[in-house]
């Protein structure tokens, strides 16, 4: 007699899954398309930075004239030389003085833009776009512009032209060694080209900043203004602060463009990079003190780097806050 039922054929049991098999081939392996879509980068990371910085370390410990390819070890020779260089070591200290000057300069605009920018409510589109346009514009080209221009020292000029309408007499902006007119034309263009981007990065952080802080402190009493940005915006904005002064020290002292084509042959004021480029590139090609003094410059920057991290806590966690 068979044992099944009219109710085990209403509803017979359900078929057993059959289970997923794992995906093969390219679409399966996470650690192959991982390698493959980064391999482009890290090939071009690899040849055009990393190769570059190891044979420019290598020479410095040669005597590398007229050649790379270099076979007379010295030592610390070119180290030696460059330090004890008056205008490679002059143009260290200058732009320690440029970069204490600009980089703060830049991050109190970059937030007041920030700020402005933040509080407008009808066409925030339009004016954040209007302060980040300039990122986008050559170095060159707005040098050019602010040498043959607005700072062009024929009376002709624009801001001459301004000059001229309070009887001020025409400057020669680029061409004067004293006083040394052309840090304004230089850190204004600097201003002009960089401010924006270091807005977005101020804007940013600042809508993340919780409503909720705002409303707690109207509630304790606190005054909208300064007491507010004192005690509650500047302390939330302290990461996004530490990375932009990193970054505008390094741009400091990597500034090579501008100086490069307002300049002309003025010795007074030339960057490192300047002075590096003269070395190695110029009458002498001496690429061992070159990469020499490359390498001082990086090992510059990462110790004011390190120090100015160091002072505002870059790297520390919530807990030690």
């Amino acid at each position: 007699m068979s044992t099944t039922t009219t109710r085990d054929l209403a509803n017979p049991a359900p078929a057993k899954a059959s289970q997923a098999r794992p995906r093969r081939g390219l679409r399966g392996s996470r650690t192959l398309n991982f390698w493959l879509f980064i391999s482009p980068f890290l090939i071009g990371l690899i040849v055009f930075v990393y190769v570059p910085i190891g044979w420019s370390l290598y020479l410095s410990f040669f005597d590398a004239r007229f050649t790379v390819t270099p076979d007379k070890f010295i030592g610390f020779d070119n180290y030696t030389y460059m330090l004890t260089d008056p205008k490679f070591v002059g143009s260290l200290g200058t732009f320690t003085v440029f970069a204490a000057f600009i980089v703060p300069t830049t991050w109190a605009v970059s937030l007041g833009l920030a700020l402005m920018v933040n509080r407008i409510r009808f066409m925030r589109a339009f004016f954040r776009s209007v302060f980040f346009l300039p990122t986008a514009c050559s170095y060159v080209a707005a040098s050019l512009i602010w040498k043959m221009s607005i700072f062009s020292g024929v009376r002709f000029g624009l801001l001459n032209t301004v000059l001229g309408w309070f009887g001020v007499d025409s400057v020669a902006w680029l061409a004067s060694p004293s006083p040394p007119w052309y840090w304004l034309v230089i850190v204004t263009l600097r201003l002009w080209l960089q401010s924006g981007f270091y807005m977005i990065l101020f804007l940013a952080a600042l809508q993340n900043i919780p409503g909720e802080l705002y409303e707690a402190a109207a509630i304790d009493g606190a005054k909208r203004g300064w007491q507010t940005f004192r005690y509650i915006t500047l302390p939330q904005l302290r990461a996004t602060s530490t990375a932009v002064v990193l970054l505008l020290l390094i741009a400091a002292y990597q500034a090579f463009d501008e100086f490069y084509n307002l300049l002309d042959k003025t010795t007074w004021g030339r960057p490192p990079l300047v002075e590096l480029y003269a070395t190695a590139l110029g009458t002498s090609q001496d690429y061992g003190a070159g990469s020499a003094g490359a390498v001082i410059l990086t090992l510059l920057i990462i110790i004011v780097t390190l120090l100015q991290g160091k002072i505002m806590g870059f790297g520390r966690g919530e807990e030690s806050k």
